[in-house]
């Protein structure tokens, strides 16, 4: 029978660790959770579980990421975000692949809890995403913080499983505004070390359609207030990332 690592990041997250940990401690073979440190009761709450728990200083989403894969003892991987569950059908799904492994990885859907709301259209859903994989054939990739799993090569094939992540994001508006601004500071870094640049254009433009996409095209709208807040978010980041991302050439002149 094959073995599976579940591979969790933390860091504060006391608030939603231990319902990661009882959705998956019945599915995989270890769990091993990478920590930056934290400063709440994330310890605690793992050590309450058979758990490998390591602390690791934040080396960026990607990267501690990718160096939480390197712990892990087996090969076919479940990665979580400790804000993340599986649902009780996924679960099963993953349970089944342990006797009928067939791809290189596969795909979940992910459902979003924004404010006590599932989010249902928009970009949050499905938002597919590769978390059961195996990690000689994909790593996390992408440009910080969005990260994400890539397989090494188009040769891989991957299915799709049955069953959401479940993901608990931001409880309050005030949280989604403080992330925003720090994510799009971490994404303006991320896209200047690529050499990626900001004319007025792209300021302009790009939130635009990110709002005009998420809200009309991808039916955002259906999804009330907060799916209106969470488009207008998407439009935001986007701008902020792009302004800031010319501020820091700027600097350099």
């Amino acid at each position: 029978m094959l073995k599976l690592s579940g591979v969790i990041i933390t860091f504060n997250e006391e608030r939603n660790i231990e319902r990661c940990l009882q959705s998956i401690v019945n599915v995989v073979d270890e769990i091993v959770v990478v920590d930056s440190y934290s400063t709440d009761n994330t310890k605690a709450v793992c050590q309450k579980y058979n758990v490998t728990f390591i602390e690791q200083k934040f080396l960026g989403y990607i990267e501690q990421k990718n160096f939480a894969l390197n712990q892990a003892s087996h090969n076919h991987i479940v990665s979580l975000d400790g804000d993340e569950a599986l649902s009780d059908e996924l679960q099963k799904s993953i349970i089944k692949l342990k006797n009928n492994w067939v791809f290189d990885g596969y795909y979940a859907n992910r459902y979003n809890n924004f404010c006590g709301q599932w989010i249902k259209h928009s970009d949050w859903y499905p938002n597919r995403k590769l978390r059961v994989f195996d990690k000689t054939k994909a790593k996390w990739t992408g440009i910080n913080p969005h990260d994400n799993v890539q397989f090494y090569d188009n040769k891989t094939k991957s299915g799709h499983l049955k069953g959401d992540i479940l993901h608990w994001t931001y409880q309050t508006y005030s949280e989604f505004n403080k992330k925003t601004e720090h994510f799009s500071t971490i994404a303006a870094k991320a896209y200047y070390d690529k050499g990626k640049t900001a004319p007025i254009w792209k300021i302009v433009w790009n939130p635009t359609w990110a709002f005009f996409k998420s809200y009309i095209l991808r039916l955002g709208i259906l999804d009330g207030f907060n799916g209106f807040v969470i488009c207008v978010q998407t439009a935001n980041i986007t701008f902020l990332k792009y302004s800031k991302l010319r501020e820091i050439y700027k600097k350099e002149i």
